[in-house]
């Protein structure tokens, strides 16, 4: 069976979850159906295609949002294995149902469609999403997403040319999605090489990117960041952009726009002597001790009381994996780097997930993330990148903390959420989500993150050894800044390797 997007869902708090499978399974592909009509003057389709006249196979990279009514908005990849169907659609939970039920998608619909493509030379990846809960906003309810465009077909073997980030918007409460912008912009200040592998891109493009991550601002306007390798000749390492918007138009009317300005620097992204592992793929990056791969990725929080935006990420400048936090005062436009939020070393620390406390006048930040040991000669990767029975190689146990502070004064303190689990092992190799998330309401945290800590009741017939399991808690926000937290869930010891 393919990997599908699911849904768990929590109408009291947190305290007891239900689930249930996002309805995109009846969505056949047909692209040449996405171009624009009478009655729907947007484009949802890039490259279009013929379309292969049956369901997708398979769906990932899920996110949520909730507008200021309360209806829920899912997104989600769906793509097949053995085509080059894709596409990005975002189903709606309605007025009371609270994130419990979500709207069908049409075999042939155009509604709740954001992307569709079956053509070799486009792939959609890592949507999220947001909506505009803000009463005041003038775009009030509004829905947002941003994605990766993969462009292929360049050079004389048809490969890499780009991968911008996208954008799209409805006015509609997500029935109608504005035809698709390319939004990452350029700058010859920060971008370089943009034409690299496309000669008929601006060589000052920013548009080797991934991981983008939005979020709305009490006045309506949007901010978006990404990571971005567009970095000069000399220059070894990414970066992290985000670009400011100021969406306007009606998506029903085909005038609904982002009009995004051009990229500001959010941070470096430091990646020299990051460690590389072959999952079958070639070499990635990756977190050798638990033996999967990760990214430096950023996510945005933001203090909706004063506006301060905050986006944190991981890279490799201490040399080993810690967690950055940077902070932008004016919506957006300009940003500083505040330095490293975890104050523990000796481990890699990964996947960060970031949100700020509720009505806060001083920006009591929280972000979680995973930790993991290390291995012996971390910093430098044996040809060919690190796989078992290297030492240490699949072979270090990982925890699940949530640290927080007050930004600016770094590091912040955490607690440690889960309890110490082993690496994924089996068909699970490789692999433990690809990001986690951390809501927060109030002063009360609710992260969300995957770990191994069950063993699988149908071993061997499921594959795995340790079943791969999604956790959450109710825990509230560690203040202070430096040493540890002061919670009392979990260990607050460093990880030791169980013998």
């Amino acid at each position: 069976m393919s990997g599908l997007c699911s849904i768990a869902w929590s109408t009291d708090g947190g305290a007891t979850w239900g689930d249930l499978l996002p309805p995109f399974r009846q969505k056949i592909n047909n692209p040449d159906g996405e171009t624009p009509t009478a009655s729907d003057p947007n484009s949802h389709t890039i490259l279009a295609g013929p379309g292969t006249g049956h369901t997708y196979d398979a769906g990932s990279d899920p996110a949520p949002a909730f507008d200021s009514q309360g209806r829920g908005f899912y997104t989600c990849v769906a793509f097949d294995v053995f085509t080059n169907a894709a596409m990005v659609y975002v189903a709606q939970s309605p007025l009371g149902a609270q994130g419990s039920f979500f709207r069908n998608i049409g075999s042939f619909s155009r509604r709740f469609i954001v992307v569709e493509d079956n053509n070799p030379d486009v792939f959609h990846d890592k949507p999220f999403n947001t909506a505009d809960i803000f009463p005041g906003s003038p775009n009030r309810d509004n829905v947002y997403v941003t994605w990766t465009v993969f462009h292929f077909g360049c050079g004389p073997n048809g490969g890499y040319c780009s991968s911008p980030i996208f954008g799209s918007m409805s006015t509609d409460h997500g029935l109608t999605f504005s035809t698709p912008e390319e939004i990452s912009g350029n700058s010859p200040a920060l971008c370089s090489f943009g034409d690299f592998f496309d000669s008929t891109r601006n060589p000052n493009d920013c548009d080797f990117d991934q991981g983008s991550d939005p979020i709305v601002q009490p006045n309506g306007d949007l901010v978006v960041v990404f990571n971005n390798g567009n970095t000069a000749a000399n220059n070894p390492n990414a970066q992290t952009l985000a670009v400011h918007c100021k969406p306007s138009g009606s998506s029903p009317a085909g005038t609904a726009h982002l009009n995004c300005a051009s990229p500001a620097k959010v941070g470096d992204d430091v990646i020299v002597n990051e460690p590389q592992c072959d999952f079958g793929r070639g070499p990635e990056e990756c977190v050798p001790g638990p033996w999967i791969r990760t990214n430096d990725f950023p996510r945005i929080a933001e203090n909706r009381a004063n506006g301060d935006v905050y986006a944190t990420w991981q890279d490799y400048r201490n040399g080993e994996y810690d967690i950055q936090l940077a902070r932008s005062t004016d919506g957006g436009v300009t940003w500083a780097s505040l330095g490293t939020v975890n104050p523990d070393s000796g481990l890699d620390h990964y996947f960060a997930a970031i949100d700020v406390v509720s009505g806060a006048k001083t920006d009591h930040v929280g972000v979680s993330y995973y930790r993991s040991e290390r291995v012996p000669d971390e910093n430098i990767a044996p040809a060919g990148g690190f796989a078992p029975p290297q030492p240490g190689v699949q072979q270090g146990n990982s925890d699940y903390v949530l640290a927080g502070g007050f930004a600016p004064i770094l590091p912040f303190s955490f607690d440690v959420l889960s309890p110490v689990f082993a690496p994924p092992d089996g068909v699970q190799a490789g692999f433990n989500g690809d990001y986690s998330g951390l809501t927060i309401v109030g002063d009360v945290a609710h992260p969300i993150w995957s770990d191994t800590r069950n063993a699988d009741p149908f071993t061997p017939l499921n594959g795995v050894v340790h079943d791969e399991d999604v956790f959450t808690a109710i825990h509230q926000v560690p203040g202070g800044g430096g040493g540890q937290g002061t919670g009392q869930v979990g260990r607050t010891e460093p990880l030791k390797r169980q013998q």
